[in-house]
């Protein structure tokens, strides 16, 4: 039965008419084909297998990474390997599920500097934001009070904290900051 593709689609018509010079009656709104040959007009021919709606899905041709990964994956399930030549590989191992994990614990109790300042600097620069004022402009006592308390820990709560204390209690009594 010929075939004629219009619309992007195949409308298949009557096969008395291959090899003929036809003419094709087809509107810009119609779904269907008429065919004229010589007197006779035939007809309607409707789409057979047209183009997807867009309510449907059609699935992208695969890349030939894709269809290589596949084969690999097919292959793989018809390969069958011993058990015992498993289990002597520690990476096996763990596949299968033999062994436990070894925990190795970071040696730092603090590797991301999460918990403490890096250094003084990075802690001065801190109780400064904080402040939001220099500390360079600080009386030196309060000075004095910010180095001893930074030689003595850079534990991030426990700096913030105090100095939030102490200056809230400076504050309070009056002095400046």
């Amino acid at each position: 039965m010929p075939g004629f593709r219009w619309t992007g689609s195949i409308t298949k018509v009557d096969p008395d008419l291959a090899g003929e010079t036809v003419i094709l009656w087809w509107g810009i709104f119609d779904n269907e084909l008429y065919v004229e040959h010589g007197d006779k007009r035939s007809g309607p021919y409707a789409p057979v297998g047209g183009p997807i709606p867009l309510y449907r899905y059609r699935s992208f041709k695969k890349t030939p990474t894709q269809q290589r990964a596949d084969r690999i994956e097919a292959l793989a399930e018809h390969l069958a390997l011993p058990r015992v030549a498993l289990e002597n590989s520690p990476e096996a191992a763990l596949l299968l599920g033999n062994t436990e994990v070894s925990v190795i614990k970071f040696t730092d109790p603090d590797p991301f500097q999460e918990f403490t300042y890096p250094h003084a600097l990075a802690a001065k620069r801190a109780i400064a934001d904080y402040l939001g004022i220099a500390l360079a402009k600080l009386p030196p006592e309060q000075l004095d009070w910010i180095n001893a308390l930074i030689s003595g820990t850079l534990n991030k709560r426990q700096v913030l904290g105090q100095v939030q204390e102490y200056f809230n209690r400076e504050h309070r009594k009056g002095a400046p900051c």
